[in-house]
């Protein structure tokens, strides 16, 4: 099905894996032909995402632009539902995609708004966790899942990044507002290579925000067990966040701070130089995309099975930890240090089949073929 399309994509901080989604897809629906649009928040912009900026300016033949959203709701979100609106109206877009709850908020009620209009569009929404980290029974739950079930109802297609993230949606919104569809992320030809590692580069290597959620505490206590009886083994910790002080002060109340280096925020290309082993000890994921890209720079990798990482690893030898249980992180750990063939092994082994199932042409192509269907409906 061949058609090209006027296509805006919608979300609120251009940061994280959301903006590198809609960096990728909207890059390479250009590519392909179609018209694209994107608009994003302008007070949460910083200079780290200027290249991701310049190349949409390229890329977008239908703009780029920014208008404050509000992380939390406010009457200034009205302003940049007009706002999205507007471009919709100015660009004749066929198709809004809003990314996580803003994003997809903002678009779907603009899309609403026009349907009596000289150019009606359609709205389709790829949540990226948003709402559904919010527990239903508590208050803030109630209310933001409360607007989810009523937007639903003005959505024409539903994408998920893993099935992991669609039986959540499910689960805690409902089923039946609209078609849903699975499109896992994916990632460039160009990633797929291996990066050398740097002469004095540490045994494990974490790259990620750092917070709670993401288990570096786990990772640190792991570490120290280990330290004891491999004096000798460093680790390095990779990215920023709010609790980088409280890691910071951990490592100092183990005894381990000399053998662990927080090397700040790195792309992650640069980061898997610095460490022979990946560890992923997160509490909660959706569809990381530090997992595909460590895997497709044949980064030997330790995981958690949380969210859609087991969809990831599936069909290879690669095997997840149980989440927040330091024993079994420090035992993966140990087993990594004696045991680096079969490491390398699993990595290679994951990396093919990454290269088969997880590409940017085969997300691009499955999403606009969505849209284009509910065209046609």
């Amino acid at each position: 099905m061949s058609r090209n399309l006027r296509i805006i994509h919608c979300l609120r901080a251009p940061v994280g894996g959301l903006f590198r989604h809609v960096v990728d897809l909207a890059v390479e629906q250009s590519l392909v032909g179609h018209e694209v649009g994107v608009i994003y928040d302008s007070s949460t912009v910083s200079p780290s995402i200027t290249p991701q900026l310049e190349l949409l300016n390229q890329r977008c033949s239908l703009g780029v632009r920014s208008v404050k959203m509000p992380r939390l709701l406010h009457f200034s979100d009205y302003t940049a539902f007009r706002a999205v609106k507007k471009f919709a109206l100015d660009t004749d877009a066929q198709i809004l995609h809003g990314h996580g709850a803003k994003g997809g908020a903002y678009a779907r009620l603009a899309c609403s708004s026009l349907k009596k209009s000289k150019t009606p569009c359609l709205s389709f929404y790829t949540p990226h966790g948003g709402s559904l980290h919010y527990s239903p029974s508590s208050i803030k739950g109630k209310l933001f899942l409360g607007l989810e079930r009523t937007l639903a109802k003005q959505t024409n297609g539903l994408i998920f990044e893993s099935a992991y993230s669609s039986n959540i949606y499910h689960d805690v919104v409902g089923r039946g507002f609209c078609r849903t569809k699975v499109i896992p992320n994916g990632l460039k030809a160009d990633e797929f290579i291996s990066v050398p590692l740097h002469p004095d580069a540490a045994e494990f290597l974490f790259i990620g925000e750092l917070r709670h959620l993401k288990g570096v505490d786990l990772l640190l206590e792991a570490f120290a067990s280990l330290l004891k009886e491999t004096p000798s083994i460093r680790l390095a910790i990779v990215g920023d966040g709010p609790d980088m002080q409280l890691f910071q002060n951990q490592a100092e109340s183990l005894s381990i701070s000399s053998q662990v280096k927080f090397h700040g925020r790195l792309p992650a290309r640069d980061a898997f130089a610095l460490g022979a082993v990946m560890v992923v000890p997160s509490r909660a994921e959706s569809f990381p995309y530090i997992v595909l890209e460590a895997g497709a720079g044949l980064k030997p990798l330790i995981c958690s099975d949380v969210g859609g990482i087991s969809e990831i690893v599936t069909g290879t030898s690669t095997e997840l930890i149980v989440p927040e249980d330091v024993d079994d992180l420090y035992s993966a750990m140990k087993h990594s240090l004696s045991q680096p063939e079969r490491m390398m092994s699993q990595a290679e082994q994951l990396q093919t089949s990454i290269k088969q199932k997880f590409t940017i042409e085969r997300m691009a192509s499955d999403i606009t073929d969505f849209y284009l269907s509910a065209l046609k409906r």
